[in-house]
């Protein structure tokens, strides 16, 4: 599943092609506002929360969309479209002046805001570090509500920070010395939050970064324990174990730790 990280780097990504530009042609195939047509409006601006990302259209209006397991966006240069397999999965289609197109592809959400809704929809979002009102001290008082509830359960609530998903929140485990499954109080939260500020930080703008937790890019030594069950521990050499998804997860999540460096404590 795409995290903060994987959303702001879409956006900066887009923006150079879409940002600014008026629609001639397009609508939405998805939604409670499937059909709607996109032509007449401006792209305004594109903004990330979390995993959310907000497409701005001038004037008044905003799209909503989670790409969740699946979706994704891309542009195609005037006179190209996407493979006809891959069309009859799109969500969204916006025809540029100028000829690109912007693409939104099987995306579980798809919603048209007016402007002025967007707080009210994702006013249940906790702070994120990737935004310029980031408030780490209240990031930070959200955990401490409820200090026993799991490692894993409360940082992937994106009700206390809003853009980790599996991947960190494993990683942050790992880091913090903690079994994933012993509460959040475990760790100094101050300490975890700032770290992982710093980590959603550097994947999302340094190059070459992109979900690089242990500071080496290379193949296979990119994480210390996400997706290396049965490896060993990367610092003492312990087999790293994985716990299954549960029943029914819609996000398949599994969990990976260390028994050596993250000993169970409760």
């Amino acid at each position: 599943m795409p995290e903060g990280d994987s959303v702001f780097r879409l956006a900066a990504r887009l923006r150079p092609h879409v940002s600014g530009r008026s629609i001639v042609s397009g609508e939405l195939r998805s939604g409670a506002a499937a059909g709607t047509s996109l032509a007449g409006w401006m792209i305004a601006g594109l903004e990330t929360h979390g995993k959310h990302l907000i497409t701005w259209l001038e004037p008044g209006f905003a799209l909503h969309t989670h790409l969740l397991m699946q979706g994704s966006w891309t542009v195609t240069r005037a006179g190209r479209s996407v493979p006809t397999r891959v069309n009859r999965a799109v969500r969204v289609r916006a025809e540029l002046d100028g000829g690109a197109t912007l693409w939104g592809i099987d995306m579980p959400v798809v919603e048209m805001l007016r402007a002025g809704d967007v707080a009210r929809v994702l006013g249940h979002l906790g702070p994120d570090p990737l935004r310029t009102d980031w408030e780490a001290a209240e990031a930070v008082r959200r955990l401490d509500v409820r200090p026993d509830r799991s490692f894993v359960a409360a940082l992937l609530d994106q009700r206390n920070i809003a853009g980790l998903g599996n991947l960190w929140v494993n990683e942050l485990a790992f880091l913090s010395g903690v079994h994933p499954f012993d509460p959040v109080g475990t760790a100094d939260l101050a300490v975890l939050v700032d770290r992982a500020a710093r980590a959603l930080r550097l994947s999302a703008s340094v190059p070459g970064m992109y979900q690089v937790t242990t500071g080496s890019a290379r193949r296979g030594s990119a994480h210390w324990v996400t997706g290396r069950a049965g490896k060993p521990c990367l610092r003492c050499g312990t087999p790293i174990v994985v716990r299954a998804e549960g029943p029914g997860d819609p996000g398949r999540r599994r969990t990976w730790w260390c028994p050596s460096c993250q000993p169970r404590k409760s």
